[in-house]
C-alpha cells in the first residue's frame, strides 16, 4: 500500500509541476482591443529581429527608424536622446570587432500624456540593441514589441490619470549605457515614479518577475492583483529577488532601482540555448512566452497608471506564487510565527509517537542524520555529474563558452535531477544494505573528480566530509518510520531558523514546506500513531501532492537561474520533497529493486551530462 501511496503522490506532484510550468496559449489578432495579443506583437518582433542589430550597425539604424515610426503610429509623443559610449562600452564594442569611433547611443522616448500631468508617471522600458551575432528575437525584441502592444491595449482601455513614458534604450548589451543616459539626466527622469522593465535570457518558458525596487511590500501587493489578470497568471517569488540581488548581473532596471524608483523586472529564461545566439529568431521564439511576459507587463503598467497612488518604498515582504495563479505574501516577522506553528505540529507528532509508537529521541536524531546524508551526498554527486558536462561558468574562457554552457543547461538539469533521485532511492532502499566502504569510497572519488574539474569549492569539500563520515557509520540510520520522518522535519525546521534570521526572503521554502509536513505528521499521529492503517498515510500522501508539485515547479526555475554553477541546489530542494514523502517509503521487500533503480538513475544522469558535450559542443572563442 505504501508503494501505491508513494507512486500516486509523486505522479500527481509531477503533473502539478508540469502544468504549473506551462506557458499560456498565444492570443490571436482577433482578441479584444483591450487585451494583449501575441499575434499582433509578433508582427513587430519579425520586423525588428530580421537580423542582428548591434550598436553602430546599419540594421541598428533601420530598427531605430522602424520603432520611431511605430511609436508615432501608436499616438506617442516621440523624441530621441543621444548619449556617449562609456569607456567600458567602447572597449567591449571594439573587442567584439566593431569600432567605437564616432558612435553615439540613441534612446527612443515616447510619451502618452495622462489626464493629470501633476501625478508621477509610469515607464515601460526595454532595450532595442542586440549582440553582434544574434537577431535577438527574445533579447530584447520581445520586450520592445510587447511594450508596443501594451501601449496599444492601454490606449484602447481609455485615458488614465497618469502619464505613460516608453523608454527604448540603446547600448544595454554594452554597459547599460542607454539607461545610464536616460536616468542620468533626461528631463522626464524625475517625473517617473514606477518602472516596468522587460528582458529575456533565453527563448521561452514562463516569464518571471524576478526583481523589484527596494522596500517592495506595496509593489508586490499591486503586482499580485495585476498579475492575477494576466494571461497564464503570474510567476514570482522573493527567493528570485534575493538571489538576483546577490549576483553580479545587471539590466536596465538596475539604474532606476539604484535611484530608489519602484518597479518590477520581467524576463523569461527557458530555452537557454537561444541566449545571445544566432538561433534566437522569431520562428524559434516560444509565442506562449511572448504572451505571458506581454500580458503581465500590460496588466502591471495599466494598474500603475490607474492607481490612486504609486507604490512607495516601505519594507520588503516574503512572497511566492502558488502554482502560477496567485501570490501569497507576508511580512518577514510572520515567518517566525509560521515556524513556531511548525514546531508545535512537530511536537504534537513526536509526543503521540513517543507515547503510542515508542518513538525515541535517539531515533529521531538518526532520522535527521539520514537527511544530512541525503543532502551532503546529493551535493557531492550533483557537482560530480555537473562537471561531466564541461567547465563551470566561472571557469569558461570566453563568452562563447559561457553561452555554450547555457545551451547545455537542459542536459545538466536532467542529469542533476536523476542524481538526486538516485540518492533518494538509496535512502528508501536502505543505505545500510550497501557496503559502507564502497559507498564512502565512491562518494570520496566523486568529490575528488568534482573538485579537480570544477575547482576548489568549500561547500563540496564540507559535504564530502559529512557524506563520507555518515556513510562509514551505517548504524546512524533511522530504524523506524516515525524516527526517519520526525527527524527529517526537525532538520528542515532547524535549517529554517538561520535562514529566517539571515535571509527571510528565501526562508519561506523551508518554513512553508516544514509547516505543511509538520501538520501532516500531527494529523497522522492523531489518526494512527502506529502508522499501520491505510488512513494513517493519507495526511502525508495528500500533503506530498501540492507540496511536492510546488517545490518541483520552483526547482526548475531555480536551476535555470543558478544551476550552471550550483547544481547542488536540486539536492536541497529534493530534501524538501523527501521530507513530505518520507513516511511513504516502501518496506524492505523492495530494497533490492530500489537500489538497482538508484544505480541506473545515477548512470543515466551522468550519461546525460556527458552527452551534453556531444549535443552542444564547445565553440572556439572568437577573436576580434
Amino acid at each position: 500500500m505504501r508503494v501505491l501511496w508513494l507512486v500516486g503522490s509523486l505522479a500527481l506532484a509531477l503533473l502539478i509541476a508540469v502544468l504549473t510550468l506551462q506557458v499560456p496559449a498565444p492570443v490571436g489578432a482577433g482578441a479584444p482591443a483591450t487585451a494583449f495579443s501575441t499575434e499582433r506583437a509578433m508582427v513587430d518582433i519579425r520586423e525588428i529581429a530580421q537580423r542582428p542589430h548591434p550598436v553602430g550597425s546599419a540594421d541598428h539604424a533601420r530598427v531605430r527608424a522602424v520603432l520611431l515610426q511605430r511609436m508615432a503610429e501608436l499616438g506617442l509623443q516621440t523624441s530621441t536622446q543621444a548619449g556617449a559610449l562609456s569607456p567600458k562600452a567602447a572597449q567591449r564594442l571594439e573587442r567584439e570587432g566593431g569600432s567605437a569611433h564616432g558612435i553615439e547611443l540613441t534612446n527612443l522616448v515616447g510619451v502618452l500624456p495622462g489626464r493629470d500631468p501633476r501625478l508621477p508617471a509610469v515607464a515601460l522600458m526595454a532595450h532595442y540593441d542586440t549582440v553582434p551575432d544574434s537577431a535577438g528575437a527574445a533579447d530584447d525584441s520581445t520586450g520592445v514589441a510587447a511594450i508596443l502592444e501594451a501601449v496599444r491595449a492601454i490606449r484602447a482601455r481609455g485615458p488614465a490619470d497618469r502619464t505613460l513614458v516608453v523608454i527604448l534604450t540603446d547600448g544595454e548589451e554594452l554597459n547599460l549605457d542607454g539607461a545610464r543616459a536616460f536616468w542620468g539626466g533626461h528631463p522626464l527622469r524625475d517625473r517617473i515614479g514606477a518602472v516596468v522593465n522587460l528582458e529575456a535570457r533565453g527563448g521561452g518558458g514562463r516569464a518571471m518577475m524576478f526583481e523589484t525596487g527596494r522596500g517592495n511590500a506595496e509593489t508586490i501587493a499591486l503586482f499580485a492583483r495585476a498579475g492575477a489578470r494576466a494571461t497564464g497568471g503570474v510567476s514570482s517569488n522573493s527567493l528570485a529577488v534575493f538571489v538576483y540581488e546577490a549576483m553580479p548581473n545587471g539590466t536596465d532596471f538596475t539604474i532606476p532601482k539604484a535611484r530608489g524608483v519602484q518597479g518590477v523586472n520581467l524576463a523569461f529564461i527557458g530555452r537557454p540555448e537561444q541566449y545571445h545566439a544566432a538561433v534566437s529568431t522569431p520562428d524559434a521564439l516560444d509565442p506562449g512566452s511572448v504572451q505571458h511576459i506581454g500580458s503581465q507587463a500590460l496588466e502591471t503598467a495599466d494598474a500603475l497608471l490607474r492607481a490612486p497612488a504609486l507604490p512607495a518604498a516601505t519594507a520588503n515582504v516574503v512572497y511566492a506564487d502558488l502554482f502560477g495563479r496567485v501570490i501569497i505574501s507576508h511580512s518577514p516577522v510572520m515567518g517566525w510565527a509560521l515556524l513556531g506553528l511548525a514546531f508545535l505540529g512537530l511536537g504534537l507528532a513526536v509526543w503521540r509517537a513517543r507515547t503510542r509508537a515508542e518513538l525515541t529521541f535517539a531515533d529521531a536524531g538518526r532520522g535527521a542524520l539520514d537527511g544530512l546524508w541525503f543532502l551532503s551526498t546529493g551535493l557531492v554527486l550533483t557537482q560530480f555529474v555537473r562537471v561531466l558536462a564541461g567547465p563551470m561558468a566561472g571557469r569558461a574562457d570566453s563568452a562563447d563558452a559561457y553561452y555554450t554552457l547555457l545551451a547545455r543547461l537542459p542536459w545538466m538539469e536532467a542529469g542533476a535531477a536523476l542524481t538526486v533521485l538516485a540518492v533518494a532511492l538509496v535512502l528508501f532502499g536502505g543505505r545500510t544494505r550497501l557496503d559502507r566502504r564502497i559507498v564512502a569510497g565512491a562518494i570520496a572519488l566523486a568529490a575528488v573528480v568534482a573538485l579537480a574539474l570544477g575547482g576548489l569549492n568549500p561547500i563540496v569539500i564540507g559535504a564530502a566530509v559529512a557524506a563520507v563520515g555518515l556513510s562509514l557509520f551505517p548504524g546512524l540510520a533511522a530504524r523506524s518510520t516515525w524516527g526517519s520522518w520526525t527527524g527529517l522535519i526537525g532538520l528542515i525546521l532547524l535549517l529554517a531558523i538561520p535562514a529566517q534570521a539571515l535571509a527571510p526572503e528565501a526562508a519561506f521554502l523551508f518554513v512553508w514546506t516544514g509547516l505543511l509536513a509538520a501538520v501532516a505528521a500531527a494529523l497522522a499521529a492523531l489518526l494512527d500513531p502506529s502508522l499501520t492503517r491505510t488512513q494513517s498515510l493519507a495526511p502525508a500522501a495528500i500533503a506530498a501532492v501540492p507540496g511536492g508539485g510546488w517545490i518541483l515547479a520552483q526547482a526548475h526555475g531555480v536551476f535555470l537561474g543558478v544551476g550552471m554553477d550550483l547544481p547542488g541546489v536540486l539536492a536541497l530542494l529534493g530534501l524538501l520533497v523527501l521530507m513530505l514523502i518520507r513516511p511513504l517509503s516502501p518496506g524492505q521487500g523492495l530494497a533490492r529493486p530500489l537500489l538497482i533503480a538508484a544505480a541506473a538513475a545515477l548512470l543515466i544522469g551522468g550519461g546525460l551530462s556527458v552527452a551534453a558535450q556531444v549535443m552542444e559542443p564547445m565553440v572556439a572563442a572568437k577573436t576580434a
